[in-house]
């Protein structure tokens, strides 16, 4: 393990843990926010939509400033931010100031994202799947830990979540600080080249099914918790954990399982059609048949997570930071919009339909990819990534 992953490598993917923590401690605090400053499901889901949004917006610059500033100096500057910004989010007196401060902590998680995988891939030494594969476990983890915490601790007070969020994310940056040394600095780049990378139509095209498919995974993270009406914030917390460790598991086991089988491509295509299905579920159960629905879906979103990640990486011929940093951008975007929409939606129409609309952006998402087949098979092999392409011919 220590061969394979140095400590650089285990201070970035735990540090990655506490980060995407950050994202899910909120869940089950969401009714316990709405009850204690009055707030509606529109104004609440503003915690989500905030923080998402500067972060996509942050990605487009995050990978040019690792290029000029280098990756540990962007990275340690993200996990700072955090710390302050968790810590001022239990201070928050109202949702308004909230949301503000949630954008805050969004600017230093985008600082930290865009460039963990970029240290994770460059420092260990196991080759390109296996590093994903620790980040994609870590991220896992991290989401699925995230509501734990946040209903425990937010039994005591919704305040504690975010204290203890921010306690833990100064222990990662004083570990990274410690064991992190600069990678070899990529040249430097400007935001031009992100544009530059969407013009690249397999590039493009992924991070768009990709923005679909984060659409979808928002409206089960962010919005979901409150049609899962009269559960505590500890069961919420339960149901969240247990989504989060099907995430975990099936991003790092189940997708090594399958993708060699199938090809990325085709397993992805067969994906989306298993989270259409579990969206068309979602509109049309309710009570605890809806909780199960919410929890199976982390299976599929597991899968979908590291597969489009990889390909993000492998389908485009530019530097792994403007990759990701072109990937995240669209994709956090397509996040952003869904839990606002959702919450505007849901209470005026019903509290099923963000789930029609997420099940109708993820057919969109299928035909698409449906299309972009021969692309994705001809960018894959000119990158030389053509492991497991055979199986993508024959199928």
């Amino acid at each position: 393990m220590s061969k394979r992953f140095p400590p650089a490598v285990i201070a970035t993917a735990f540090a990655t843990l506490i980060a995407f923590m950050g994202i899910g401690v909120v869940d089950p605090l969401l009714p316990l926010i709405g009850k204690a400053m009055g707030a509606t499901p529109f104004q609440v889901e503003w915690l989500f939509t905030s923080y998402i949004a500067v972060m996509a917006v942050t990605m487009l610059i995050s990978g040019v400033l690792a290029t000029r500033l280098g990756g540990r100096r962007v990275m340690l500057m993200g996990l700072t931010l955090v710390v302050i910004f968790a810590f001022l989010s239990g201070r928050s007196p109202n949702i308004g100031i909230l949301a503000t401060v949630r954008a805050g902590w969004g600017l230093g998680n985008a600082f930290f994202t865009s460039t963990a995988l970029s240290i994770i891939v460059g420092a260990s030494t196991g080759g390109m799947a296996s590093a994903i594969t620790l980040y994609e476990a870590a991220l896992g983890l991290g989401i699925a830990s995230g509501p734990l915490i946040g209903g425990f601790l937010g039994h005591i007070s919704w305040r504690f979540p975010f204290y203890g969020t921010s306690l833990l994310m100064l222990i990662a940056l004083l570990f990274t600080f410690f064991s992190v040394k600069e990678n070899n600095r990529e040249a430097a780049r400007s935001a031009k080249d992100l544009f530059r990378a969407m013009r690249h139509p397999a590039v493009l095209t992924n991070a768009l099914i990709g923005l679909a498919y984060s659409y979808a995974f928002f409206t089960i993270l962010a919005y979901s918790p409150l049609t899962l009406k009269g559960l505590s914030s500890i069961a919420l917390g339960f149901t969240y954990f247990a989504w989060g460790i099907l995430v975990g598991i099936s991003s790092v086991f189940v997708v090594n399982w399958l993708r060699p089988i199938f090809g990325p491509v085709k397993l992805l295509q067969a994906n989306l059609v298993g989270l259409i299905a579990i969206f068309v579920a979602a509109a049309l159960v309710h009570g605890s048949a809806l909780l199960w629905v919410i929890v199976i879906s982390g299976f599929f979103c597991g899968i979908a997570n590291a597969l489009f990640t990889t390909l993000a990486m492998e389908l485009s011929p530019f530097s792994r930071s403007i990759s990701s940093g072109t990937y995240n951008f669209l994709r956090w975007a397509g996040a952003a919009i869904a839990p606002i929409l959702s919450g505007f939606i849901g209470p005026k129409f019903g509290m099923q339909v963000p789930f029609w609309i997420a099940a109708v952006i993820l057919v969109f998402g299928f035909f698409a990819l449906v299309f972009a087949t021969k692309l994705f098979v001809r960018s894959l092999e000119e990158n030389g990534q053509a492991e497991g392409l055979h199986h993508q011919h024959a199928h």
